[in-house]
């Protein structure tokens, strides 16, 4: 491991973040600081992460929300283990790809709309994990997420202007949408206070009637998990879905198939980690439902070569970095999916044999163009389908599946909590962004879209099946040395997320860079696989990577074949990530984009 070193003259000066009592991190400086109250109060990492989750709900509606879900992976220090909780609701028992296919004539699941609704899994994953390793009421956690939808918070550029770009959309198309998020001024400028009362008056309804016959906090809890799935919220999603069709990505109108019986049969669950060792790092990620493991099989085709020997900002380190993703993230299309429904040879792709044969397909002097999954069962016939169907749907109706909508970008958010106890938290919330879903009427919401990550293909382990969790991108990461937790980090950004990830990693352990650095070096991704957003499209030898990086370093990568994507220079990712080192908890948030903040002291 290298020592400490100024890897570029250029990255913003924001000093990393160190202390002894807690650290709050992520996408947001409003949550990160309603984490860091929880902390103040006498809470818990837990406690932080549960408010902190509930205020990005409301000040990023346009990249999560209510009706989303949520991963965790975190540290408890009363059990001194890693768990991961699945918060990822699962496709309605009436989603079939007989009724998507046939009986409805499309070739895909709409990225946006009513039809690809799943069930709304990140309210019960945060309850689940309050009740369970919180320590504090519910009341206390939820209402700083109460204030600011109430009482109004100051409009970021990218919801201000999604939310004038919608405008037109949601008058003619989704009129719940338009009176709940466009009726009124529409916010003009950054700054500007804007509220959302629906979802205030939402989570206090739910609150009132979880406190209404007392008992103990995790009674209280409990109760609000049963009001969500099985009370008023629940009823209100069910009408709504039943009612009138409504337009999506097709170009057509469809109503949803998402019932109360789906949500009243959901629970979260807790899991496991996938979890690979990496020169005396243990690395832990969650379940082949989504796509966490490529980071490790990213790890496991890099700890062949020197990497610390390389220069960071040059072609080689780049190249090889990106030639592995490409491996690792090809086999995440024809093997991962959903544990419960599909066998994924995890073992075998993760087992020395296998990475070996991969990494020797790695030509340090040229760009693959190809979608090489590796040989295994009927992985053949799995990439012929692939690469018949990626990408088929060129000509969509209105925005894409990922929380994208005309010219304005999205992705999701992201938040870690370390504190004084010993207890690591990371998260990556996503899912009910209001430009994918219509606002259910009288709840201010709206719901995740993720069921358009199902393929309509049987054969295929990422198969749309009732009851089947989609393989999502959502990944946070959470590192241990001798069984200890060390680092918690993660990122929005849908296919990139454990690109950025890993190269935050990296960057950590063989360039010695702290929290912060590691947050706001330059970065790089390819999208040279299928997208997992509709319409899946795919881009060969595909490379974005920021200008900060070398001219001679960009001229060599276009010479050996990639197709670069030439970024600005803090326009990748939004890294954010807590540690601890030499006795002290420590943060960094990037500076992208001027909103991630790190807290703590």
């Amino acid at each position: 491991m290298r020592s400490p070193v100024s890897f570029i003259d250029s990255y913003p000066a924001t000093p990393e973040l160190a202390g002894d009592f807690g650290m709050v991190s992520s996408t947001h400086w409003l949550a990160s600081s309603a984490g860091m109250a929880m902390l103040e109060k006498g809470g818990n990492a837990f406690d932080a992460a549960v408010a902190a989750g509930f205020v990005l709900q409301i000040v990023e509606p346009h990249l999560n929300g209510p009706g989303g879900e949520v991963p965790v992976i975190f540290y408890s220090a009363a059990d001194d283990a890693v768990r991961v909780l699945c918060a990822q609701g699962t496709a309605p028992q009436d989603l079939t790809i007989a009724l998507v296919r046939d009986t409805l004539g499309l070739n895909s699941i709409p990225g946006t709309g009513l039809l690809s609704a799943v069930v709304p899994g990140a309210f019960g994953g945060w309850m689940r994990l309050l009740a369970d390793y919180g320590t504090l009421d519910l009341a206390t956690v939820l209402e700083p997420a109460i204030g600011y939808a109430a009482n109004g918070f100051p409009v970021l550029p990218r919801v201000g202007g999604a939310l004038v770009e919608m405008a037109p959309f949601f008058a003619e198309h989704w009129p719940s949408s338009a009176r709940t998020w466009t009726a009124g001024d529409l916010p003009t400028r950054a700054g500007q206070r804007i509220s959302s009362p629906l979802i205030a008056q939402t989570y206090q309804r739910i609150l009132a009637e979880a406190l209404d016959g007392g008992g103990s906090r995790v009674q209280v809890i409990e109760r609000a998990i049963s009001v969500f799935y099985q009370g008023f919220v629940a009823e209100a999603i069910d009408g709504f879905l039943r009612a009138e069709p409504l337009m999506d990505t097709s170009g057509r109108r469809h109503r949803g198939v998402l019932t109360g019986e789906d949500m009243a049969r959901w629970q979260p669950r807790y899991e496991a980690p996938v979890s690979r060792d990496y020169h005396g790092l243990t690395v832990h990620k969650t379940g082949p439902w989504g796509q966490g493991p490529v980071l490790l099989q990213m790890l496991a085709l890099l700890e062949g070569f020197d990497l610390g020997a390389m220069d960071p900002l040059g072609p080689d380190y780049v190249h090889l970095v990106v030639e592995a993703s490409k491996l690792a993230f090809a086999d995440r299309e024809v093997f991962y999916g959903d544990p419960d429904f599909v066998d994924v040879p995890l073992d075998h792709l993760l087992s020395a044999d296998y990475t070996t044969q991969r990494r020797a397909l790695i030509d340090m002097e040229h760009a693959s163009a190809e979608l090489r999954p590796g040989s295994h069962g009927n992985s053949q016939a799995r990439l012929d389908y692939l690469l018949a169907n990626a990408g088929r749907d060129k000509d969509v109706g209105m925005g894409t599946g990922e929380p994208t909508f005309a010219r304005l970008p999205g992705d999701t958010v992201h938040l870690d909590v370390v504190d004084r106890f010993g207890n690591m938290v990371s998260a990556t919330p996503s899912g009910g962004w209001f430009q994918a879903s219509p606002a259910i009427p009288g709840l201010g919401f709206c719901l995740s879209t993720r069921a358009q990550m199902f393929w309509l293909d049987e054969t295929m382990p990422a198969a749309l099946a009732p009851g089947k969790r989609p393989r999502t991108t959502l990944t946070p990461t959470l590192v241990t040395r001798e069984a200890k937790p060390v680092m918690g980090f993660g990122t929005p950004g849908g296919d990139q997320q454990d690109q950025w990830s890993l190269q935050l990693l990296l960057g950590a352990y063989h360039f010695g860079r702290n929290m912060q650095a590691a947050c706001d070096a330059p970065l790089f991704h390819t999208e040279h696989f299928p997208a997992s957003f509709f319409p899946r499209a795919m881009k060969p030898a595909h490379l974005a990577i920021e200008n900060r990086f070398p001219e001679a370093t960009i001229r060599t990568l276009t010479e050996r074949g990639h197709q670069l994507d030439l970024k600005g220079p803090f326009d990748l990712g939004r890294l954010c990530g807590v540690s601890t080192r030499d006795g002290f908890l420590r943060a960094g948030a990037t500076a992208r984009h001027a909103q991630c903040r790190a807290v703590g002291r």
